[in-house]
């Protein structure tokens, strides 16, 4: 597997034209460019090969989600998870393994089939757009950012930054209203508050991280609350490009592979739940509530609810659903991207990475049937 990913090495060919229309974006921290202003890196339009052009773009950005999330979940898995043969890198950290296993004792192993489902999404993505003479993704050039220092890390260069983390928490909320549905325009509160404020470290920065026992504590409660918020946007990201796709190939692949991100979501949905309440002795501002007691708690916020409750789909006229929510197809990709970037995930890349990624998620969200 790993030696097919190496061989991926056909970048995306970028842009030769300027895109019009658009204003400047806030990216990352803090950054500001004008996107309107900043040429395209050479080469000509992406080729698309035997494939539909919205299918070759919706496919490629799929790829460039899947390599993202690979990256983060190796970081995981190095310090928390198992690293073998199947998943390689590191030897682990076994204080914050054992911070990690307070939320379940196998959560080891799920981090590890985890990081292993995302790797060979990536890797079989980008083979199938090979195979039809499409182009491919390849991040390498973006890999730069730092890892932690923490023992049992590589330090090597990464894509995403997993110690300065805005964490969206609304997830657990939108999925237990029975009245709501972000496709209707409807928000949800956060159920820990101070995640989506401030940036926390999601994995040890450094051997100092390990101690107190409540400090390493409350960076695994933050990691198992992320694995959550990663995955319920991977859970609705397929299902939203799915009603772009053309050929019913392609269609099979995003049908096929988008379940298995429900099915991660469920899991890291239920670990979510078993966080102790605590505050962080080293960052007082960071405080885990009790799942279980106001304003959550009740028939509606138990912890141990980890289905969808059924809610309103397509109209409120109908009948309440089970239904993965969002599931709206317009703007997906920027949105998605957009969610990736307001969480601090790419913090310290750079304008070119920026710039790419948004140029795939245009293309995918210009894809029509």
């Amino acid at each position: 597997m790993k030696d097919l990913r190496d061989g991926m090495n056909v970048s995306v060919n970028r842009r030769s034209f300027v895109k019009s229309g658009l204003t400047a974006a806030t990216v990352g921290a803090g950054l500001l460019y004008p996107s309107a202003s900043v040429l395209a890196h050479g080469g000509s339009e992406e080729r698309s090969g035997r494939l539909d052009k919205g299918d070759a773009s919706i496919l490629r950005f799929l790829a460039a989600a899947e390599i993202l999330e690979t990256d983060l979940w190796q970081q995981y898995n190095e310090l928390g998870g198992i690293p073998d043969s199947e998943v390689p890198g590191a030897s682990g950290n076994p204080t914050y393994t054992a911070a990690l296993a307070v939320l379940d004792g196998d959560m080891a192993q799920y981090i590890h089939d985890n990081t292993e489902d995302e790797l060979t999404h990536e890797v079989f993505i980008n083979a199938y757009l090979d195979s039809k003479g499409a182009d491919t993704v390849n991040l390498d050039q973006f890999r730069t950012l730092p890892s932690s220092k923490a023992t049992g890390a590589q330090q090597i260069g990464r894509l995403t930054n997993l110690m300065q983390l805005t964490v969206d928490t609304s997830w657990w909320t939108r999925y237990r209203s029975g009245n709501k549905n972000p496709d209707f325009g409807d928000t949800f509160d956060q159920a820990v508050p101070s995640l989506n404020k401030g940036q926390h470290p999601a994995i040890p920065r450094d051997d100092d991280d390990l101690t107190p026992n409540d400090h390493i504590q409350a960076i695994a409660n933050t990691a198992g609350f992320h694995f959550g918020t990663i995955e319920q946007g991977g859970t609705s990201l397929y299902p939203q490009l799915a009603q772009r796709v053309t050929h019913s190939e392609v269609l099979r692949i995003v049908l096929s592979i988008g379940p298995t991100e429900a099915m991660h979501f469920q899991t890291w949905s239920d670990k979510a739940g078993n966080a102790p309440a605590l505050t962080d002795p080293k960052d007082s501002s960071l405080v885990f509530p009790d799942l279980n007691s106001s304003p959550l708690g009740g028939e509606e916020f138990q912890t141990n609810l980890i289905m969808p409750e059924p809610t309103i789909f397509l109209s409120r006229k109908l009948p309440t659903c089970s239904i993965v929510r969002p599931t709206a197809t317009k703007g997906a990709a920027m949105g998605a991207l957009k969610f990736l970037t307001d969480m601090g995930l790419f913090i310290g890349q750079s304008p070119a990475f920026f710039e790419l990624l948004r140029d795939l998620a245009e293309d995918a969200d210009e894809a029509t049937r």
